[in-house]
């Protein structure tokens, strides 16, 4: 889906700044067509590369996001912190147990 986006948006960009750059500058010797083309499909292929990997990166899971969103948040009771003050006895709780470990193994 990245590479489609990526390729629509690729080709308009490219449509556009190279339409600019025939305007200002002339087509050149290969003509008008060549050089268009030459913009639309390297600014194409340029964005779609980009925006598959995006989203390649960002549905790597195995399971949707909506699912995984509802397994950390039923399944990781351990990391859910319900008051300030909880929070704060179990930071203090983890520095005190990094304290003892650090003591214990300079001695």
């Amino acid at each position: 889906m990245g590479a489609l986006m990526g390729g629509g948006v690729g080709l308009t960009i490219g449509f556009i700044f190279g339409s600019w750059s025939i305007i200002r500058g002339g087509a050149g010797p290969r003509g008008l067509l060549a050089t268009l083309s030459q913009y639309m499909l390297s600014s194409a292929a340029t964005f779609s590369f980009f925006l598959a990997i995006g989203s390649v990166i960002r549905s790597d899971s195995l399971i949707h996001p909506h699912l995984q969103a509802a397994q950390m948040q039923f399944l990781s009771p351990a990391f859910m912190v319900r008051s300030r003050a909880e929070g704060a006895q179990l930071m203090k709780a983890r520095w005190d147990a990094e304290r003892r470990r650090l003591n214990s193994t300079k001695a």
